[in-house]
């Protein structure tokens, strides 16, 4: 089968996508562009995008990774921090005038017509570099860090992750994830490792997104929990996107807490479960369940050691909630400086501030952040309580808020389509918690607002705790 790539202006097969990668790199090197260079690539998910970040690592480029939507001003603290000599961007990324753009269209048109001379796509410069790529982290638990990565590491990470997962030449990835970000990146170029096609949709309109699917005959789809639950709403209401559903023969998720109710209503639904993972813009992908191993978030990957560990760092046994430890070759190189340079990281056991237990499978169980509130007397954690609702049916976020008396005020965001009032969520929250893990505030919303990666954006909920 010839691996193609899916727009939803175009179709190409993926040697002529690379072919074209090959003659855009040939106009980067005319302006300027030498390996080892620093380069800004801030656009939305496109064709011209996939073509042109193969073109930067083709000329052993520095890629510089920035969401289409992120501020200019943030974009030009990126670009001073950085150094990056040049900023490709399509014409819908905020930036300053003085910044100057080369427009990915621009690249295309003066690549198009040109002969490859025989010059065939290669990474061997890039997979070289220790900072061949800089992602930046979501920021949902603090600022943004700027993340150094080795392009040798990278697609050593993603060998691992196609391996355990399952994907085949035949298959037809569908990632409803924004590109520039860990799990997105990983998706678009494992479809090039692994020589399957690639369907680049508009996913933030899931309906056309599975339209696109219908028609393209997508078998893997990649998304957040909550693309997985407006998916399910869609199917039910247009029984026409439904039957693009029903041909996808796995469903995975990641980049958010996964629900076990939304796992069982697809079981339920298609017949297949949301197959869950763990992983970092840090440390890469660590574990993944699978079609044969469904369970949680999996086994971790062939090569990379994941421990539990209590908080003297001593390893606890199965069953036991703990620290997620995590020992990758695959992991960062260090950190971004404030003035670019890098900051080792050191190599071995790295902790993740996660929470999480292993079975006597040696399945990871992750719970959340390992954010302690301390309340009444108790230590809680309030993303275990999240998943403790969620058991019973209650889609919840919450925001701990200072409190003399108490130590903390709990206040419970509840997501209901149905926008049910906050007493009936108070009864059903107060008959499945403790008294100590109780709300103080009930707040319920139609949807959770989301961050620029599909999680549950915390700051934004923090604001309306506080408000």
């Amino acid at each position: 089968m010839t691996a193609k790539i899916f727009a939803a202006d175009s179709v190409r097969t993926l040697l002529e996508a690379e072919d074209e990668a090959v003659r855009v790199a040939q106009v980067l090197r005319e302006h300027g562009i030498v390996p080892g260079d620093r380069v800004v690539l801030k656009a939305g998910n496109s064709t011209a995008w996939v073509v042109t970040l193969l073109a930067l690592m083709h000329a052993g480029a520095s890629i510089v990774l920035i969401d289409q939507q992120e501020h200019a001003r943030d974009t030009r603290e990126i670009i001073l921090r950085t150094g990056a000599r040049v900023v490709l961007a399509d014409e819908e990324a905020p930036l300053d005038k003085e910044q100057r753009p080369i427009l990915l269209y621009s690249l295309l048109v003066a690549a198009a017509g040109r002969e490859t001379g025989g010059e065939r796509l290669s990474v061997d410069t890039w997979c070289a570099l220790p900072d061949g790529l800089i992602m930046w982290t979501s920021g949902s638990t603090g600022t943004p860090k700027g993340v150094v990565k080795s392009g040798r590491k990278f697609l050593k990470n993603l060998e691992r992750n196609a391996a355990q997962v399952g994907h085949r030449p035949d298959d037809v990835l569908l990632p409803l994830l924004p590109f520039p970000h860990q799990y997105g990146l990983s998706m678009v170029l494992i479809a090039w490792q692994s020589r399957c096609s690639l369907v680049i949709a508009p996913y933030r309109r899931l309906d056309r997104a599975l339209l696109m699917a219908d028609q393209t005959g997508a078998t893997v789809i990649d998304a957040t929990p909550a693309s997985y639950r407006s998916m399910l709403n869609l199917a039910a209401r247009k029984p026409e996107l439904r039957r693009s559903m029903e041909r996808v023969r796995m469903f995975c998720v990641g980049a958010a807490p996964l629900d076990d109710p939304l796992v069982e209503r697809y079981r339920e639904e298609f017949g297949q479960p949301l197959l869950d993972s763990y992983g970092s813009t840090e440390l890469g992908n660590i574990a993944f369940a699978t079609l044969e191993n469904p369970v949680a978030c999996g086994q971790v990957m062939d090569g990379i050691k994941l421990r539990i560990v209590d908080d003297s760092g001593h390893p606890v046994p199965p069953g036991a909630i703990g620290e997620i430890e995590v020992d990758t070759p695959d992991g960062l190189e260090g950190h971004l400086a404030e003035d670019g340079t890098l900051l080792p990281t050191p190599t071995g056991w790295q902790r993740t501030g996660d929470l999480g237990y292993l079975d006597e499978g040696d399945n990871l169980f992750v719970l959340g952040r390992k954010s302690a509130v301390h309340r009444m007397g108790y230590t809680l954690y309030p993303e275990v309580i999240e998943r403790q609702v969620a058991k019973g049916g209650c889609s919840a976020r919450i925001v701990p808020l200072p409190d003399e008396r108490r130590g903390a005020q709990l206040v419970f965001f509840i997501e209901d389509e149905e926008q049910r009032p906050e007493a009936y969520w108070r009864e059903r929250l107060n008959g499945m918690l403790s008294a100590y893990e109780r709300p103080d505030r009930v707040v319920v919303l139609e949807r959770f607002p989301l961050n620029r990666n599909g999680k549950p954006d915390k700051r934004r909920l923090a604001e309306l705790a506080a408000g």
